[in-house]
């Protein structure tokens, strides 16, 4: 199973040309004019120029501290993941680069790796890395806990992020460019159809709204109307508002705490029957 054989990490695959040493055990460095870029690339929304200036001004200090990994094709190198060390160092004027080199004849697994590889290590925007979870489900029949066990985060965080999939086309433009963030993705989810989900985007567009304020006019609608609480109410910040925050950021739905002197009641709200087989496979998976 591809989750067995990449729970060994990359050094399994991992050697270095006969005719040239190391600089440490599994890397090489490469000439960057040998490396071709990777069509495989996860990435769709290009660089973001600030970080990757940062980038640079770090590998002219301390040159660059993780290899790239790479494949041999030809005579030359495509690269499997490392597209912002890559560019940076072209950008810092160095000519080589420490690589490790990977032994992949398989496309198939090419791609499968490329993809957990640059999800794993690259800074991806939260539409670039829900795609590419999808991909691994869809292409490789990987489950969320595998996903999630590839690239070493939580269950929740890949359900939560294959549900931006699911906004309009123009919201999935704003997060792909990050315009708005997937804690606002997520709050706009929490409106059942899609009027309300693009009244609700273009309140956060207008007014500029937070993550939490947003939560709060998507938890507060009530007959198809958006309210917008005033800028001078005071927050609520008890206790239980605080859990009720965090079960809406965790299950991605209207979620109401109703406390009682002895005792009370957590209502979890549902949309569609997809919605509630969703929560209820996440509740599962908490427990």
């Amino acid at each position: 199973m591809a989750t067995k054989r990449l729970g060994r990490g990359l050094e399994a695959l991992i050697h270095g040309p006969n005719d040239s040493p190391p600089i440490k055990p599994g890397v090489m460095e490469i000439p960057l004019e040998d490396i071709l870029a990777n069509p495989l690339q996860p990435r769709k929304d290009g660089l973001d120029e600030k970080s990757l200036q940062g980038l640079v001004a770090s590998i002219k200090r301390k040159g660059v501290i993780t290899p790239i990994t790479i494949k041999e094709d030809d005579g030359k190198y495509v690269l499997i993941a490392g597209e912002r060390r890559l560019r940076a160092s072209k950008l810092a004027g160095l000519k080589v680069i420490p690589g490790y080199i990977v032994s992949i004849s398989n496309e198939s697994e090419l791609m499968e790796i490329a993809l957990i590889e640059n999800i794993q290590r690259e800074n991806l925007n939260p539409i670039d890395e829900a795609e590419g979870y999808a991909i691994l489900q869809s292409k490789f029949n990987y489950s969320q806990d595998s996903i999630a066990k590839a690239v070493g985060k939580k269950r929740v965080t890949i359900s939560n992020a294959l549900r931006l999939l699911k906004l309009p086309r123009n919201i999935i433009n704003s997060l792909r460019s990050q315009k708005i963030s997937a804690g606002h993705g997520r709050a706009i989810l929490m409106m059942n159809t899609i009027t309300g989900m693009n009244k609700l985007y273009n309140l956060i567009i207008a007014k500029k709204l937070s993550v939490r304020e947003s939560e709060a006019i998507a938890k507060g609608r009530s007959s198809g109307k958006i309210k917008i609480a005033s800028k001078k109410s005071k927050k609520t910040t008890s206790p239980i508002k605080m859990v009720e925050d965090e079960l809406i950021t965790i299950l991605g739905t209207k979620v109401e705490i109703h406390y009682l002197k002895n005792g009370g009641d957590i209502e979890i709200h549902f949309f569609s029957d997809d919605d509630f087989d969703r929560i209820l496979d996440l509740l599962r998976s908490i427990g």
